[in-house]
């Protein structure tokens, strides 16, 4: 997937989702990791990725 369908995809599952977003990427990754699809799960920890840059910083 390129990149731009990567944040296209990440802010489709942020509309989706919400605040567990993010969340749902680490999980869908881990999945394909323990299945051993290394293709999907780096796609999906790209989409994580995407997803904790348009969160932005935390605050205190």
């Amino acid at each position: 997937m390129h990149t731009t369908e990567i944040q296209e995809y990440a802010r489709q599952l942020l509309e989706a989702h919400g605040t567990k977003a993010i969340a749902e990427a680490a999980q869908r990754a881990a999945a394909f990791e323990k299945q051993g699809d290394k293709e999907q799960a780096q796609t999906w920890r790209r989409v994580e990725a995407a997803l904790l840059l348009m969160r932005g910083p935390h605050q205190t």
